[in-house]
Order: structure tokens, then sequence, then C-alpha cells
């Protein structure tokens, strides 16, 4: 489940629609309240709060739902070590020509860090 459909999940749970959930979010525009539902828009950390708030949950429990990769802390990384920066944009191009699946990922990744120790 993504965080726009959990969001939407919570908002239908609430008995609330798309327009009123956006009037009680501080005005916002249903257009984008809908696109977050549809994972084509985030919402910025205050505004998750808000919808939070709005749907009895904490901003946590949302924030579970958000598979989005840590992308400040990659460039952070890559500003210290550009080298980082590069071996990432390669990794993330074989993963596309490979059509790696996440859970792989993952597991590769577990199985290295474990090889680290």
């Amino acid at each position: 489940k993504t965080l726009g459909q959990r969001i939407r999940e919570l908002r239908e749970e609430a008995d609330l629609s798309l327009r009123e959930f956006a009037r009680r979010l501080d005005n916002l525009s249903p257009a984008f309240v809908s696109d977050v539902e549809l994972n084509r828009r985030h919402p910025t950390e205050k505004m998750l709060g808000r919808m939070a708030e709005v749907l009895g949950t904490t901003a946590e429990e949302l924030k579970i739902y958000d598979a989005r990769p840590p992308v400040q802390e990659i460039k952070d990384l890559s500003v210290r070590n550009p080298s980082y920066g590069v071996a990432f944009r390669k990794f993330v191009s074989t993963v596309a020509e490979k059509d790696i699946k996440p859970e792989e990922i993952v597991r590769i990744i577990e199985r290295w860090g474990k090889e680290k120790k």
C-alpha cells in the first residue's frame, strides 16, 4: 500500500469527500489532494502532519507507507563524496535494465550488510 492509498483509505473511513478533506487542510486544492492520493505529488512534512491530524492519525503512521528513497540523504552523501553519486546512478541504471524487483534489492543489501560485519 502506498502513502496516497493509505491517505485515501483513511479519508474514506472518516467519510470525508475529497473536497471536504481539502477544505479542512487549510483550503488546499482538491486537485492537489487527488494528486497526493494518486502518488503523483507528495505533501511536505508540515502538510503530512496536517493530513494526519485531520485523519485522526499521526504523521509517523503515514510515513510508514512513504516508499520514496531518502533523496536528501543521497544528495548529502554525493556532495561529500561524488563517487557515491556516480555509483548510485550506475546502480539505478543497472536495476532498470535488469528489471530487478525491490524485494531482491533489499535482500542484496541485507546480505551485503551481513558480510560487512
